[in-house]
């Protein structure tokens, strides 16, 4: 499994601008940032980059995740999950590392595995609004 790497330091390989719309399933071994509308499923060891201008819809099971964009659905991820404002999220995230901006707005539910204990299970609504 490949370690995730700084955005400012990796080259992105593959891009879904703004504008864009794709169903179906994406599955890739390098960084890949979505700016469009997606709906189905992501696949990857490696880092997604979804920006403020994306709507995704479905299930994400990737290395690492920056999500800034409208999501609903079911995350897994191997190694982080970072949720940047003005990310808005509905559904369930698995990973063992995740950080939440202020401003996200987050309804579901988090699960998370610690150093080799049992899985901690945790239902939230993290809301803030921008004022």
């Amino acid at each position: 499994m490949k370690k995730p790497v700084a955005m400012e330091k990796a080259d992105i390989k593959a891009f879904l601008g703004a504008g864009s719309r794709f169903e179906g399933k994406l599955s890739f071994d390098e960084m890949v940032r979505l700016d469009g509308v997606f709906a189905g499923e992501i696949c990857s060891t490696d880092t997604l980059v979804v920006g403020e201008t994306a709507e995704i819809e479905g299930t994400i099971h990737v290395g690492a995740l920056i999500l800034s964009g409208r999501f609903d659905g079911d995350i897994k991820a191997t190694t982080t999950v970072e949720l940047r404002a003005p990310a808005q999220v509905t559904g369930s995230i698995e990973t063992p590392s995740i950080r939440i901006e202020e401003k996200v707005v987050f309804n579901g539910e988090i699960k998370m595995s610690g150093n080799g204990s049992a899985p901690v299970s945790q239902k939230t609504t993290k809301d803030k609004k921008p004022e």
